[in-house]
């Protein structure tokens, strides 16, 4: 092997990665010339509502499981150890509250955008904002979600760059545009299947190149890089248990709690039970992706050490090393090369899919629909025009991005996490506070905007000089003991940043919780200031019942209590407990405290595409 030498693809490589787009292509010409041939807006936005769970959770998974992820995390793991992996417990709470609290409440208000919730809460005026607010996110993604692997690839293997770029954008755009939500989730379900390959086999010759599984076990564990528990709670600190963990909960509801692209699959499925189940689902698919991410990450350390490609100056940047490991380890395995960068851009066209179905929609939904009435026929055809249209803009994206430094790429990156916390702040101000008004609404969402730039661009500013080392100032010693896997904080001479430079040095993991506890906090104060909405003026559904739900779950628990200490007795459908004969409490729909599932929702008034 000549590490310093160009790396270049075999025809085996060229014709695999060829069969991914040919397969994601005839997916959607499949869905595009079967059963209802996408002639309604409801099948080509909401695949007719008959989607099963099992496929919806690998596209719920695939959707935010982009292309960054595939060649960050490994990266991430392989220069700072396995502290990162401890994201995965915010998965529970993250999928959990999505599960019982937002999936239902859309559900029943049978909404086909997620933003239509904002006028039924608050006004017109609020849902526009969030609207718009959803398609800057989702535009600036698309270009970086598609150029960077394209970038890392040619600067790899001097695949030409827009080559790449055009044909993954070509084909996403065609089986979107022809084969609507079905065909989004049917081909990422195949690109799932082509990830969890890709990732698998690159592992499993990498472990076999580092001399085998015990000695990069050794390896890893001798470089420091098997993290323990940092339970530091300085909130600076990049990784930690708490920013991982907890700061993670607020990322993952955003993701998965009131992003467009994911609630769209959610109401997509036959029942809302299944919706439920699709959600659960997804944590285990989670657990996987991110368990394959961090392993490659640690066989790469076990094959390269501390000699990092990227000190070498083999190669230029840290985006680049899963690729250059892939192509430098796996060039005697001929097709190898191939299926990995099929996983990567598998990863990349589930994500920019998602993004012209659900910008397709809202677009429609939101923006056109209130405003011109037009026949089922006419509104489908614009609907495929608007996903043609993205597809479009996202390579012109692409080239925008392409005119940016590397430094430029990285913001735009951190701008989809920004925009994500006030979107969730604006939702959870609807959700869980009934007093909230319009005004209070829009001012807290600009305050949180405001809050997300200031604070995501000012530490991005304030880190430039700094350049990319193994183990970081912010990093953790690990220390092994005989009873215990306890990360201790390394002691730092240094003073902790005050004042600006303070809040600048958050983790990147805290500005979701930040930035919609902003839009909460300065939308409540707002709205008493301005007159508190009134109970009889909230519409039925929007808003969940906290107390009535903690106080439901407070006699759950003393009645399960009573029943651990005492027998109990049925009579004639009624339960004995201690004597006292009682009613049963009923069955949970029975229970219901906001819209029951058979109730009509406010939006049947309106007229549906």
């Amino acid at each position: 092997m000549d590490p310093t030498g160009q790396k270049y693809f075999t025809i085996i490589d060229y014709v695999i990665f060829a069969l991914l787009l040919v397969a994601s292509m005839a997916i959607g010409l499949y869905y595009a010339f079967t059963g209802g041939r996408q002639s309604t807006t409801q099948e080509f936005m909401y695949a007719d509502r008959s989607m099963k769970c099992l496929p919806l959770s690998l596209s719920l998974m695939a959707t935010f499981q982009s292309a960054v992820a595939i060649i960050g995390t490994p990266a991430e793991v392989y220069a700072n150890g396995t502290q990162y992996w401890f994201i995965g417990c915010c998965y529970i709470l993250g999928l959990l509250i999505p599960a019982h609290i937002f999936i239902p409440m859309f559900y029943r208000l049978h909404l086909t955008s997620v933003y239509q919730y904002l006028e039924l809460r608050f006004c017109k005026a609020v849902r526009i904002c969030g609207t718009v607010t959803f398609i800057f996110q989702m535009v600036i993604y698309m270009g970086v979600g598609i150029y960077t692997p394209a970038l890392a690839l040619n600067a790899v293997t001097g695949f030409h760059l827009w080559g790449a770029v055009l044909a993954t954008g070509l084909v996403c755009t065609l089986y979107t545009a022809l084969g609507g939500l079905k065909a989004v989730v049917w081909t990422d379900v195949f690109q799932t299947v082509v990830m969890f390959t890709g990732q698998l086999a690159v592992i499993i010759v990498g472990v076999h190149q580092a001399g085998g599984l015990s000695d990069a076990w050794v390896k890893v564990r001798d470089g420091g890089r098997i993290s323990g528990i940092d339970l530091n709670p300085d909130p600076t600190v990049r990784h930690t248990f708490w920013t991982l963990g907890v700061g993670g909960v607020f990322l993952m509801l955003s993701l998965y709690g009131v992003n467009q692209a994911q609630v769209q699959r959610y109401l997509s499925s036959r029942t809302e039970k299944e919706a439920v189940m699709s959600c659960y689902m997804v944590f285990p698919c989670l657990q996987v992706a991110l368990m394959l991410s961090c392993l490659m990450g640690l066989v790469m350390y076990a094959c390269y050490g501390n000699n990092s490609p990227l000190e070498q100056q083999y190669i230029t940047s840290k985006d680049q090393m899963v690729l250059y490991f892939v192509m430098d380890m796996l060039q005697n395995f001929p097709g190898l090369p191939g299926l990995f960068v099929a996983c990567l851009f598998s990863a990349s066209l589930s994500t920019i899919s998602s993004a012209f179905n659900s910008l397709a929609t809202v677009t429609m939904v939101d923006l056109i629909k209130p405003h011109y009435s037009m026949t089922e026929a006419r509104a489908t055809l614009l609907s495929k025009m608007l996903a043609l249209s993205y597809g479009i803009i996202c390579v012109a994206m692409a080239y925008v991005v392409h005119l940016m430094n590397s430094s430029v790429l990285q913001a735009a990156l951190s701008i989809f996490g920004m925009v994500g916390g006030p979107l969730l702040g604006l939702f959870c101000l609807g959700i869980f506070f009934p007093c909230a008004n319009s005004i209070g609404a829009v001012t807290g969402l600009a305050a949180g905007l405001v809050m997300a730039f200031w604070v995501g661009i000012g530490g991005f500013l304030s880190r430039m000089p700094s350049s990319v080392q193994v183990l970081p100032f912010n990093s953790t010693n690990t220390v092994l003991a005989a009873s215990e896997n306890i990360t201790v904080p390394a002691v730092i001479d240094a003073a902790r940043p005050a004042g600006l430079n303070g809040l600048y040095s958050l983790s990147y993991m805290w500005y979701s919780a930040l930035n919609s506890s902003t839009v909460v906090l300065i939308g409540l104060i707002i709205s008493f200031m301005t007159g508190p909405t009134k109970g009889d003026d909230v519409a039925s559904g929007t808003v969940y019942p906290v107390m009535r739900t903690a106080q439901s779950l407070l006699h759950k628990l003393v009645k399960l209590s009573a029943c651990c200490t005492s027998p109990e007795h049925t009579i004639d459908g009624h339960k004995k407990i201690n004597g006292n004969v009682k009613e049963d409490a009923g069955t949970e729909e029975e229970t219901e405290t906001f819209l029951p599932s058979n109730a009509v929702s406010p939006l049947e008034h309106e007229t549906s595409v």
